[in-house]
């Protein structure tokens, strides 16, 4: 879906962690994909956050949600002098993540202790005004219009 994307691409999870797992060669590819006009946006969750502390708190893992958010962060940091390339706090949206990729749409519900990966996914494809995939799109819009800018 990343490759497939020409307009606009938004990875809004709160640690947005395992993409750069999953992805190889991923700041190539948006780097890329920023230089052919298409929009590429992170909404990431603030590691230093009241927020994050407390889910840290129920997860209790070795690697921390805000280790998880800073590796992002470090990641970020070789695409933020590229235009196209836009990146925000919040910390609202630490129960949902939403990753879309023009109009297909990936839609993860955190289940309560559960950490990210073991809760379900949902796959949207956009069909018509109004659905499920406009839905998802305007509460990521409206996270990312009240969202600090990662970068001053």
């Amino acid at each position: 879906m990343i490759d497939a994307a020409a307009h606009s691409i938004t990875f809004a999870g709160y640690t947005n962690y395992f993409v750069w797992q999953e992805q190889p060669r991923l700041v190539d590819r948006l780097a890329a994909k920023a230089a052919s006009g298409c929009s590429v946006r992170f909404l990431v969750g603030d590691p230093d956050s009241e927020v994050t502390r407390r889910r840290e708190e129920i997860e209790g893992v070795p690697l921390t949600v805000s280790t998880r958010i800073r590796i992002t962060l470090d990641a970020l940091s070789k695409l933020n002098h590229i235009d196209g390339v836009d990146a925000r706090f919040s910390d609202e949206h630490i129960a949902l993540s939403v990753f879309s990729f023009d109009s297909e749409m990936l839609v993860t519900p955190h289940l309560s202790s559960l950490l990210g990966h073991e809760s379900p996914m949902f796959h949207l494809h956009r069909m018509g005004d109004d659905g499920l995939h406009d839905r998802f799109a305007g509460h990521v819009s409206a996270l990312w219009e009240s969202g600090r800018p990662v970068w001053e």
